[in-house]
């Protein structure tokens, strides 16, 4: 089962502060799906227009499917997006577990924001979120 998760710096930017991968030899091609994604990421983001921009958070959901993978997207009030992309013929994962993963995300992320010697914008290197990522994936998998 594959799957892969990335975070994304805000706009305009948009270079990866973190990106994982299992199983890591199809690597390229989800850099691509994830580059892919941002477009639709932004064109969500829009067509929500104002209404949305004073949540807490926001979960995108589905992005798009293709025909082996799904690509589901969240961004934060500061424009920072996580993508997840996993396999399509995992059928267990629901809307719900999804989302709860993103929050995780989300709040690991805040953890590293948090950190003094941590630059914003800098990739994110860090043992905590490390091992965050890799219990999440591990329960996908």
């Amino acid at each position: 089962v594959a799957v892969l998760v990335s975070v994304i710096c805000s706009p305009p930017q948009n270079y990866p502060l973190y990106i994982r991968s299992v199983p890591t030899e199809n690597e390229l091609k989800f850099h691509y799906t994830v580059h892919t994604s941002l477009d639709v990421v932004d064109e969500k983001i829009s067509a929500m227009g104002k209404a949305l921009v004073d949540q807490r958070e926001l979960y995108l959901g589905l992005l798009y499917p293709t025909e082996d993978y799904k690509v589901y997207g969240y961004v934060t009030n500061s424009k920072v997006k996580f993508v997840m992309v996993v396999d399509s013929s995992n059928t267990a994962l629901r809307d719900n577990e999804i989302r709860s993963m993103f929050r995780k995300l989300h709040n690991s992320y805040t953890d590293i924001m948090c950190n003094p010697f941590y630059n914003p914008g800098d990739r994110i290197h860090s043992r905590a979120f490390d091992n965050m990522v890799n219990s999440m994936m591990m329960q996908v998998c």
